[in-house]
């Protein structure tokens, strides 16, 4: 995204009394908003008495908000029942009240939102700007012309998450940062700024910068165009000026080239990036700067070469992941979404699929940062309808507007490597729908060409070739049994696997390491979601209410950021000397769905790190490893049960029937005969001990940062028990709230915004905000029976 930064004058916004200062340039805009959930006819007027609304803060997500009558956020009768975790939608009133002074008069005012869902309605005094459907594209309005200089300002958001309209959870609300930009007149237009580089190489690459300026005034201007190259150290790479006079109301394109030697390539490895600094001055006068984020890559393609990033070629090992930041709902703070790439990071993935929509600026920019590779999704339907009330309704109306606030937005990401245009389109021989597809992506390729444009498409036989010949690369969803016969009938056909069942997680791998022309593959999911409630336990289509099912549970990482099973099983097909232990345990770990429609293999096997099982003293137990160690020997209480092999021709799997004895029961891995790695469980005795541990003891006091912080209950020796389901309870001290608590419990209907939260499997997660003020935050965790833990949290300013 494109900020401006230009530190000339002071803007005041009020709020009801309390005075907040902004400098001009682009500033967040999140602070004192007054909430209302309801009606609340004649709210876009200024004069409407909002004075017992509630101050909030965004981002905001009020369908993860407790109702009132229960307590929870989850209701079993909520109109979005299984697709949205039995949370609640309806309307919502935001109002912001502010002030510009009266020596701003002539500037340009410019509000963009990065997401709202969905059906949002702006006021400024009054005035529409504009509707905005879509719930997941950012947007803007001009507001200069209404804007009342040296008076108070009545900005109102009408929003409307009503009927059934989408497949997961949405979260309901500005759930995304807003922003104020001031300029000048003659200014970089909003994504004004493109950059694209060519001829990359370890010696040289020549860099593209095209600025578009706009020219507000009635007259003509002339300007002069600095743009500036500046990498990761602050050492200038290249410059160039460019002169233009802009006719009065008019923009005007400028393109301008520069040669930076020796680039520092950015790579998922090393992320370099470089920022593009764009001055704009008339009569020497600075008038605009806009810094820009990007990186120097080069991306290739083809069928014989697979994926190449820099000239290397790379399996993609990907996974598709959904918005929302579980016990946060929809909430896009930017560490929940820097987190979350992290995780994903640390898990093996080097790949995502934002699906099936654009995600936030916040998480590209992690994406950018961390080095992680996206595909970047417009869509889950264009005419035709999966819900009553879905986008369906305004695609036809909105499809390019919303295809070009994707491409604009995002065209300067490095880690953006291809542009989805859909998901699953219904109907894909229908003669409109193949229509459909080749205007997508003909129109996306006028906007940029250095990125291919895909789609996910979940029937790749040869009658949907119409609709796929519009694709550059093509998303094959649950298709692994197509990719050696389509290499031999389209041999020409670039190939991924867009989505795949973590229980066919064998098959869909070898099958892009046997095929030079599958370029990866997408598991669904790599981070678990709220919505599609069960799916990776019961199955898919539910047909039923799975209520107090909440939560997809078929994340390779759970909703807290804990890896599951299945993750590590990836471990073991993607890493290097790998190893990891789980049990089947003797009673399911939920009530089986005897309905199970297909056998669904969203699931993963039932699978616990847990020797704890009091009361089945030598019943036998499957005990399974993962692992990348060429054999694996497994010992309980140091008596061997023998050895496996773990290779390709074991799925890289060794199972043993293990009596159960309590103790320890341990995995030792073997390349050739050298032991290279081991896995553990022990049987843990009673709680006594809570271990908190922060991901982060040091935040920023800029009422945004998080600190994550893990509570596992030990015993005296310090094992975790996974059978403890205490009530853990949380007290706060200092500039600090906790805004989340969470277990991964995917049956838990407990409030994720509380101070109390059970245990589950052992552990539990609390989040914690910090506000502006700099200082020190202590929590103290209690359970009942066992000495509280504290944690020093440190809020500091920038």
């Amino acid at each position: 995204m494109n900020r401006t930064f230009l530190l000339l004058s002071i803007v005041l916004l009020s709020f009801n009394g309390i005075t907040q200062n902004i400098k001009k340039g682009t500033s967040l805009f999140d602070s004192d908003w007054l909430f209302q959930l309801g009606g609340a006819l004649g709210a876009d007027s200024p004069d409407f008495d909002d004075s017992d609304w509630r101050p909030i803060e965004l981002p905001h997500d009020w369908s993860i908000e407790n109702l009132p009558e229960t307590n929870s956020p989850y209701d079993r009768d909520a109109i979005s029942q299984i697709n949205g975790g039995f949370t609640t939608g309806g309307t919502g009133w935001y109002r912001k009240h502010f002030t510009v002074p009266s020596d701003q008069k002539g500037k340009c005012i410019i509000i963009q939102f990065d997401g709202i869902y969905m059906n949002s309605e702006v006021w400024i005094n009054g005035t529409s700007m504009g509707s905005h459907p879509y719930g997941y594209t950012s947007f803007w309005y001009d507001l200069s012309k209404y804007i009342k200089y040296g008076e108070e300002n009545i900005l109102a958001v009408k929003v409307r998450n009503e009927g059934e309209n989408s497949r997961w959870y949405s979260g309901s609300g500005i759930y995304r940062h807003v922003w104020l930009r001031i300029a000048e007149p003659v200014h970089v237009a909003q994504w004004g700024t493109t950059i694209s580089t060519s001829e990359v190489s370890q010696s040289k690459a020549d860099v593209t910068i095209k600025t578009r300026l706009n020219n507000a005034d009635a007259s003509a201007r002339s300007i002069k165009l600095i743009s500036r190259i500046v990498d990761q150290n602050g050492m200038e790479s290249g410059r160039v000026e460019s002169f233009q006079n802009i006719e009065g109301n008019q923009s005007f394109l400028i393109s301008q080239q520069i040669k930076v030697s020796n680039p520092h390539l950015w790579s998922v490895e090393k992320p370099a990036l470089y920022t593009a600094v764009n001055e704009v001055y008339s009569n020497n006068l600075l008038l605009d700067r806009v810094e820009t984020k990007f990186g120097i890559r080069s991306i290739q393609f083809d069928a014989i070469n697979g994926f190449r990033l820099n000239g290397e070629p790379m399996k993609l090992k990907g996974g598709c992941v959904h918005h929302d930041n579980g016990p946060l709902g929809a909430k896009a703070y930017d560490r929940a979404e820097e987190r979350r790439v992290e995780l994903l990071k640390a898990g093996g993935f080097n790949a995502i699929r934002c699906a099936h929509n654009p995600p936030s600026p916040a998480f590209l920019d992690a994406c950018d940062r961390i080095g992680m590779l996206v595909i970047d999704e417009a869509f889950d339907m264009w005419l035709d309808a999966k819900n009553a009330h879905d986008y369906h309704l305004y695609f036809e109306k909105f499809w390019k507007s919303d295809l070009e606030s994707m491409v604009n937005r995002d065209i300067n990401h490095p880690s953006v490597i291809m542009w989805s245009i859909g998901n699953e389109i219904p109907k894909k021989t229908k003669p409109e729908t193949i229509k459909t597809a080749k205007m997508l992506a003909e129109y996306l390729r006028t906007i940029d060409t250095s990125r291919p444009v895909t789609s996910g498409v979940n029937d790749a036989a040869t009658d949907k070739d119409p609709f796929v010949s519009a694709l550059d690369v093509v998303g094959y969803n649950y298709r692994p049994e197509n990719y050696a016969t389509d290499r031999l009938r389209k041999p020409e056909r670039v190939i991924y696997g867009s989505e795949s069942m973590p229980l066919e997680a064998f098959l869909y791998w070898m099958g892009v390491i046997d095929n030079q022309n599958v370029i990866g593959d997408f598991v669904w999911t790599a981070f678990d979601y709220l919505g599609e409630a069960s799916i990776g336990w019961r199955g898919y289509y539910q047909e039923q209410n799975f209520y107090p099912w909440n939560v997809a549970y078929c994340g390779d990482i759970d909703i807290c950021g804990w890896k599951r099973p299945q993750s590590f099983y990836c471990d073991a097909l993607w890493k290097k000397n790998q190893l990891s232990v789980f049990v089947k345990p003797p009673d399911p770990s939920f009530e089986e769905n005897p309905k199970r429609v297909g056998g669904s293999k969203w699931h993963w096997f039932d699978a616990v790190a847990d020797w704890n099982w009091s009361g089945y003293e030598n019943q036998m137990f499957e005990v399974n490893t993962y692992s990348s160690c060429d054999k694996v020997e497994l010992f309980l209480n140091n008596k061997s049960l023998g050895i496996r092999p773990t290779n390709r021709s074991t799925e890289f799997k060794a199972s043993w029937n293990v009596p159960y004895q309590s103790g320890e029961l341990k995995a030792v891995g073997y390349i050739g005969k050298k032991h290279t790695n081991i896995a553990v469980l022990k049987t843990a005795g009673e709680v006594s001990q809570i271990k908190p541990t922060p991901d982060r003891t040091v935040i920023i006091a800029d009422g945004q940062d998080l600190s994550y912080i893990t509570l596992e209950l030990l015993d005296d020796a310090g094992i975790i028990n996974p059978k403890a389901e205490d009530i853990i309870n949380f007290e706060i001290e200092g500039p600090g709230k906790i805004v989340a608590v969470g277990n991964a419990n995917p049956r838990s209907i407990e409030s994720s915004q509380s101070n109390v939260r059970k245990a589950w499997k052992g552990r539990c997660l609390v989040v914690v905000k910090s506000e502006k003020q700099a200082g020190k935050i202590n929590l103290r965790v209690s359970v009942d029976g066992i000495k509280p833990a504290h944690v020093e949290i440190q809020s500091k300013n920038k």
